[in-house]
């Protein structure tokens, strides 16, 4: 008896447990609602000092987070029994009467289509029967009720486009890419031997073009180019100033005349005044 009781004391490991299953207050847990007084205990993040009310608790601006913990609500929900959204009452008999008959779409009445008046025609009889004004006019239309017939109103109804029957409406599809095209470089061994055959072209042009003989020049090609050169006179002065000397000469010699301006000549980019004659730029 013993020995029976110990195999049966081995079996039992091999037995599974049975998985806890959670609830659905554990799954889904209910949203926190706000902090009260009751719930503030000493060394928390809202404890407060002095007068301390459930409405202070309410204010985001004032509660603070927990550590650790996610930030509270600053509104109170309502309670259980509360149901979220709105609730239709069923007004169409629910699923026995779904099941009971069918509901059949009652079709409207068909309603005599009303032709238009035909203005055009009733205004022509006003004018041939002479009635010009606008009150005779309006009482004519009263007692001749002219209407557009169904021939005549089908003229300005766009009748549809006589289109074959297996036409395809919408954009053709873009072909594909010859990828072998582009990776053997197909396009440019193309272009290569467009531009050779046209360089082929233009030397056989060349060659088999007539090459004119040396062009002479004839006298009225001559003529047609030459320019007759044109003599400027020397300008006109009065004849009692062409032989006067200058009055003053500050310099004793030439030589001394060319050294000074020479001099004048390379200070000319130091000194100041619109020809350079001034004082010195620099201090």
């Amino acid at each position: 008896m013993p020995e029976v009781k110990g195999s049966r004391q081995d079996l039992l490991p091999w037995k599974k447990k049975q998985p806890v299953r959670r609830t659905v207050s554990q799954i889904c847990p209910p949203p926190r609602r706000p902090l009260t007084v009751a719930d503030i205990r000493p060394g928390m993040e809202n404890e407060r000092l002095g007068v301390v009310r459930d409405s202070m608790f309410q204010n985001p601006l004032i509660v603070k987070a927990e550590l650790g913990k996610p930030r509270e609500r600053s509104c109170s929900l309502p309670g259980i029994d509360f149901n979220y959204g709105l609730y239709i009452r069923g007004l169409d008999g629910g699923v026995p009467e779904a099941i009971g008959h069918w509901n059949v779409f009652k079709q409207q009445p068909i309603r005599s289509h009303e032709l238009a008046p035909n203005y055009i025609a009733m205004n022509r009889g006003a004018v041939k029967a002479g009635l010009v004004t606008a009150r005779e006019n309006f009482l004519y239309h009263q007692l001749n009720n002219i209407r557009i017939s169904d021939k005549d109103d089908r003229r300005f109804k766009k009748e549809p486009p006589s289109v074959p029957p297996n036409m395809t409406f919408g954009i053709r599809a873009r072909p594909s890419t010859p990828l072998f095209d582009l990776l053997q470089h197909r396009y440019q061994q193309l272009w290569a031997q467009e531009q050779k055959a046209t360089q082929k072209a233009i030397k056989l042009e060349k060659k088999h073009k007539m090459i004119l003989g040396k062009l002479y020049e004839t006298r009225s090609s001559q003529l047609r180019k030459y320019k007759p050169p044109v003599q400027l006179d020397a300008l006109w002065h009065m004849p009692h100033f062409q032989k006067v000397g200058p009055h003053l000469d500050t310099f004793p010699t030439e030589a001394d005349r060319q050294n000074a301006l020479k001099a004048h000549r390379q200070e000319r980019a130091v000194r100041q005044g619109t020809l350079r004659m001034g004082n010195y730029t620099h201090p």
